[in-house]
């Protein structure tokens, strides 16, 4: 008995209409998103004969670093190639929330780095498994120090993370250029060469990774500190070790870290800060009452 198969494929004219149709609907998007925006927003004047409604294409082009010529093709549906590295920098300059910046980029058919795009092992258990930590701060991070969860008490831990947007992120970009976050820091110099030691080793593995090649290239440009620290091309392996924290709210804490793997391969893991003497569990169980009821006084700061 012969058994024949039938297989279906687009053909050539319809795969172009469809990319046709997403361009389209790409340069639709960028145009209401751009007209949406006013001048004073991103820090610019608006001046007395603006007649266009909200930035023009000249200003978004300035603020993404992208050519003028370029981005206008954009806006006209011309058939370009879009790097991830550039639909990041629109998505800021235009002020995308997360779904907004999903949304680009599936028009533009590239695959989002950031960290705000969705992890698939941080399930509703993991979520939950969060939860009931507190108030050991607690995390998920993956091998770039993407922060893609986290507790309330790691939430006020080094900073006010809620307040960090989604792809900013990112435990590297954090201690490196969030002055908030490394103030908290007892000891940053050792804290910084560790972190860029750890990211050497974990950079091996993603040499071809858009969403590693955005964050280096965003950590070179925002912190001449890590730039002379990367330089030195040190290696160090992960490992637990004893951290403590300068808090604004309760004072400081002496925690020891260790990591859970989730996913090894993808290099998720669950991160805890566990107290290591009793009146760092007090502070952390005031810092959780106070994440809880959002008393933010630093009048009771220790």
């Amino acid at each position: 008995m012969t058994t024949t198969t039938t297989t279906t494929t687009t053909p050539p004219a319809a795969a172009g209409r469809g990319s046709e149709i997403r361009r389209h609907e790409l340069a639709v998007f960028l145009r209401s998103r751009r007209e949406r925006i006013s001048p004073e927003q991103v820090g610019l004047p608006r001046g007395r004969r603006r007649r266009t409604p909200g930035l023009r294409r000249e200003e978004v082009a300035q603020l993404s670093a992208v050519g003028v010529t370029w981005y206008t093709w954009l806006e006209q549906a011309r058939a370009i190639q879009v790097s991830e590295q550039v639909l990041d920098a629109i998505a800021r300059t235009l002020l995308l929330d997360p779904s907004e910046r999903a949304h680009l980029f599936q028009l533009a058919g590239a695959v989002d780095p950031s960290p705000a795009a969705s992890c698939p092992t941080i399930t509703p258990a993991i979520r939950e498994l969060l939860r009931a930590l507190d108030p050991i701060p607690a995390c998920i991070q993956n091998s770039r120090y993407d922060i893609q969860a986290y507790n309330r008490t790691y939430s006020r831990l080094m900073g006010d993370l809620d307040a960090v947007p989604p792809e900013d992120r990112n435990l590297a970009l954090l201690v490196f250029t969030n002055e908030e976050w490394r103030s908290s820091i007892v000891l940053l110099e050792e804290t910084m060469r560790v972190m860029a030691a750890k990211l050497r080793v974990q950079q091996a593995a993603h040499l071809g990774d858009p969403a590693w090649k955005l964050m280096l290239k965003r950590l070179c440009a925002q912190s001449p500190e890590f730039c002379a620290i990367w330089a030195r091309y040190e290696v160090v392996s992960a490992r637990g070790k004893t951290k403590q924290f300068r808090n604004p709210y309760v004072g400081v804490l002496t925690l020891t870290h260790t990591d859970l793997w989730l996913a090894p391969e993808l290099g998720t893991r669950l991160v805890t800060l566990v107290p290591q003497d009793e009146e760092s569990r007090e502070r952390l169980e005031k810092l959780h009452m106070m994440a809880v009821t959002g008393e933010w006084s630093r009048s009771g700061s220790a």
